[in-house]
């Protein structure tokens, strides 16, 4: 489906951006990177020698520190999405046997919130009676004690807070 594969593309360019932020902090850290996505994602190059781009789950977070991933359909997207994309990413569902073959008890999950890791939403009750399941994440290793999800998104709204200082917060 094109839109699928159109609306995949703006969330993969979304996804860049969050990528180019995290390679920046990971070269500060001496750290490498790797990047799951599906076949046909476009190569990008890594300025810091990272690794970048793997088609295999095993290959792609094997040593990972961090797993990073976002809700594959974002709101107010057209509800034909979700089929075609759960389709297309579900291979790429953050799991506890994902999260194992990092080799590593100490990777931490991280998602930018909102997330369907669990089926309590309205949404993903109603896409799991349709027979889609549209959680990106279990809820095993959303809720377990290596993700920061909530410490990423309170990071964030100090963030903000500090912007709108910034910004706003000079008497002139």
């Amino acid at each position: 489906d094109n839109a699928a594969v159109e609306g995949a593309h703006a969330s993969e360019l979304a996804i860049e951006e969050a990528t180019k932020s995290l390679r920046s902090a990971q070269t500060r850290m001496n750290r490498t990177s790797g990047r799951l996505a599906r076949k046909g994602y476009r190569e990008t190059e890594d300025p810091t020698g990272g690794r970048l781009k793997f088609d295999e789950v095993d290959e792609a977070v094997k040593d990972a520190d961090v797993i990073y991933t976002d809700i594959w359909v974002s709101m107010g997207e057209d509800e034909s999405l979700y089929k075609p994309r759960v389709e297309m990413l579900s291979p790429y569902k953050v799991t506890q046997d994902m999260m194992k073959k990092t080799g590593k008890d100490t990777t931490l999950f991280m998602h930018c919130l909102p997330s369907f890791h669990d089926f309590e939403t309205e949404v993903a009750k109603a896409k799991k009676e349709s027979g889609i399941d549209i959680r990106e994440v279990e809820d095993e290793v959303f809720r377990s004690k290596n993700s920061v999800v909530f410490d990423e998104a309170e990071n964030r709204m100090h963030t903000i807070k500090a912007v709108m200082v910034a910004t706003i917060g000079k008497d002139d």
